[in-house]
């Protein structure tokens, strides 16, 4: 069951809150919409719903042009970030309710609610009620209740946001694994950029109402096609610098070429694409393109203002002086690389050119 919106636009008072959006979701796949607190991805998200009509454009699912039909006869299901559960009655007649309301026979409600209770590991809570479960499972009793009619699209709005972080974490893979099982067409609306990642097969990265990229995260994260996007996926060190013979220098760390014409352009490099050079003997595996080596001085000299430590990782909080200046940047190294690196200790860094993402500065500090 695909998705299709086309050259879609909304607008509420003086805010646009979608502008000439088109967005296509193929059978069985899963599209996450990712971006800040009002780029318009819930926007869109409830105008596929039938919550939000369309100033301009059309919304077609299966091929049949939905953009006025109301959400009733739509046949997709919606996950909310608040749950929604009826307090007054239990898992069981929660998950139960869409196929009571469509007049299905109590024997068909039962058999299709059992399905579900086990699916979703929720056998034991069926006869529970809302205020006697966990945060992850009253979102799993609202998952169930989004399936029971069997829609053709899924569709949830920031399902794990009041979440703590470890139910997060286990609750975004069963919503991934549910998918897959039932090779249903969805959409899930979020801010965090991990869980996107995770549990996408494709990413809409959107800003101001617009979709900036579309595409695996893979591709979002190794290949990012705007400044944007850049910015908001991966985490990256940027690094606004001067042109010079069309090139861009970060003191002795890199230098790589612009497109003509840039005056000034904006580089994006990873923090665990950042390699740390120390003089002295070799500490842990220095062969791949991040980590700590050793040898004669090289790179561009740094001083280590913060230490964190991210389990398997450790990241380091670099200044260094280039241009005049103070520029911050951050470096992930293997943790078991990290002994003696402290807080104050000069290092040296380097990015390998090919590593490293140049966008240019528009006059007025765009891009």
């Amino acid at each position: 069951m695909s998705v299709r919106v086309e050259g879609v636009s909304k607008r509420f008072g003086a805010v646009q809150a979608l502008a000439d959006v088109s967005l296509e979701v193929r059978d069985a796949e899963m599209v996450a919409l990712l971006g800040p607190s009002g780029c318009g991805k819930t926007t869109l998200l409830r105008m596929i719903a039938g919550l939000e009509l369309p100033d301009a454009g059309r919304v077609v699912i299966d091929e049949a042009e939905v953009t006025r039909v109301p959400a009733r006869r739509r046949n997709t299901g919606m996950v909310f970030q608040s749950y929604a559960l009826f307090p007054n009655l239990t898992v069981r007649d929660n998950i139960g309710f869409p196929l009571e309301v469509r007049g299905r026979p109590a024997p068909d409600v039962r058999a299709r609610t059992d399905e579900l209770l086990e699916l979703l590991q929720l056998t034991a809570q069926g006869d529970r009620y809302p205020n006697q479960l966990s945060g992850g499972q009253q979102q799993r009793a609202a998952l169930g209740r989004a399936l029971a009619p069997s829609p053709a699209v899924l569709l949830l709005d920031e399902p794990l946001s009041a979440l703590d972080a470890l139910v997060r974490s286990t609750l975004r893979d069963e919503i991934r694994r549910v998918q897959q099982q039932l090779r249903i067409t969805a959409l899930y609306v979020t801010h965090d950029q991990s869980e996107a990642m995770a549990i996408a097969d494709r990413v809409a990265v959107m800003q101001h109402g617009r979709i900036e990229q579309i595409a695996a995260p893979s591709e979002l994260y190794d290949r990012p096609a705007t400044r944007f996007a850049a910015t908001f996926v991966g985490s990256r060190n940027a690094a606004e610098l001067a042109v010079v013979d069309g090139r861009v220098r970060l003191g002795s760390a890199f230098e790589v070429t612009v497109p003509a014409g840039t005056t000034r352009a904006v580089a994006f490099f990873r923090p665990e694409d950042v390699e740390l050079v120390r003089e002295g003997p070799p500490i842990g595996d220095s062969s791949g393109s991040s980590g700590v080596s050793s040898g004669p001085a090289a790179g561009q000299p740094a001083t280590i203002e913060v230490r964190l430590f991210l389990g398997a990782t450790t990241r380091f909080d670099l200044a260094t002086e280039v241009d005049g200046g103070i520029a911050r940047l951050s470096a992930d190294i293997p943790t078991r690389d990290a002994a003696g690196l402290d807080v104050g200790a000069r290092v040296r860094f380097r990015v390998a050119p090919g590593l490293v993402q140049v966008f240019p500065v528009e006059p007025g500090g765009g891009a």
